[in-house]
């Protein structure tokens, strides 16, 4: 048999260790995949008014039905939830016409991206300036989680970058000051960094000062997220020949413009793999500010769990969960391998 299909059928039994191998995989996903497909969609419920129309051997997605809209805004108002929508869709038209390969100037739209989407964002959710203000205690859900997924990374990755400069830095103050951030917020768990941050911060500020709930389990994320980030960078920095920084030097660079047209460029390539690896860390960690009593997609399941109509649906509710943190971290890795072949294809060039 040829083409892709014999290819294939070589691959899987080409030696009898290869068939047998093939065989034990095909019965693993069997015994595993099968009643699993049973459960969630053949003898599934994914109609009805109640659970009284769920059947008892098969996923009641009712469940999920009947608390999309809290799942997804948490208890953002309806009225104003074209407001989350909106700013979906700018950050989505953003990352869309960075990753298109044929788009011009693509440094000044991630500078704009950088510069103007989050106080317009920020604007559009929290309201404020002809739009009706909404409190952070009423965001939630899907809304929440990607709130503090894009702003931790949109802190955690330009900090991160200058952490990794100063421990690479020859001055010994600017060194050791970056050395003792990195290792001391690397060593502290990330459920203690948000538990202190939104716990005894506001003990130590000055009396009247107040800071949101939401920016301080943000900011405590970001930090962690950011030590974690300029080891990567720093990784990238040390994988580049001097010769690249010797170049620089003789074309009589100063120190930030060998750094930004020469330096950061090519560790930053490097380092995709790893800082990609970071984002996704970051959005699974996005569940730990349930400890602060804030509900993002897994807080918001757990609570609805507790309605006495839909008590015992604990599989759907962390199947949804779980599927929407999936589907965010395999799109990253896609986009990730995307980008490494693109990388490597221009620098073939």
């Amino acid at each position: 048999m040829s083409g892709p299909i014999g290819a294939a059928l070589r691959r899987l039994v080409a030696t009898p260790t290869a068939a047998a191998t093939t065989l034990l995989c095909l019965a693993l996903l069997w015994w595993g995949l099968v009643p699993i497909v049973d459960w969630a969609i053949v003898k599934a419920t994914w109609s009805g008014e109640g659970r009284e129309a769920c059947r008892q051997d098969g996923a009641c997605w009712v469940f999920i039905r009947a608390r999309l809209g809290q799942f997804l805004y948490g208890m953002y108002p309806e009225a104003e939830r074209w407001r989350p929508d909106l700013a979906a869709l700018l950050l989505a038209l953003a990352v869309a016409a960075l990753a298109w390969p044929h788009t011009l100037d693509k440094g000044k739209i991630a500078l704009g991206v950088l510069l103007l989407y989050p106080p317009v964002a920020l604007w559009l959710l929290a309201g404020g300036f002809g739009l009706t203000v909404v409190e952070t205690r009423d965001w939630g859900g899907v809304l929440l989680t990607s709130f503090m997924a894009v702003f931790g990374g949109l802190i955690a990755f330009p900090l991160g970058i200058l952490l990794a400069l100063g421990r690479q830095s020859k001055l010994p103050v600017i060194r050791l000051l970056s050395v003792v951030f990195i290792e001391f917020w690397r060593g502290v768990p990330i459920i203690a960094v948000i538990f202190l941050a939104s716990l005894l911060l506001p003990l130590i500020l000055p009396g009247g000062l107040n800071v949101d709930k939401v920016v301080r389990a943000l900011v405590g994320l970001a930090l962690v997220i950011a030590a974690y980030m300029a080891e990567a960078i720093r990784g990238g920095l040390q994988a580049l020949p001097k010769g690249q920084y010797e170049a620089g030097e003789a074309l009589g660079l100063g120190y930030w413009q060998k750094t930004a047209l020469i330096v950061l460029p090519q560790a930053l390539r490097i380092s995709v793999p790893a800082l990609v690896n970071e984002f996704i860390a970051l959005v699974k960690n996005t569940t730990l500010v349930l400890i602060v009593s804030l509900f993002d997609v897994l807080g918001i399941v757990h609570a609805a769990l507790a309605d006495p109509k839909w008590v015992g649906l604990t599989m759907e509710a962390y199947a949804f969960a779980g599927a929407v943190f999936w589907f965010a971290c395999f799109g990253l890795s896609m986009w990730s391998q995307r980008l490494e072949a693109r990388l490597a294809r221009e620098r073939r060039h």
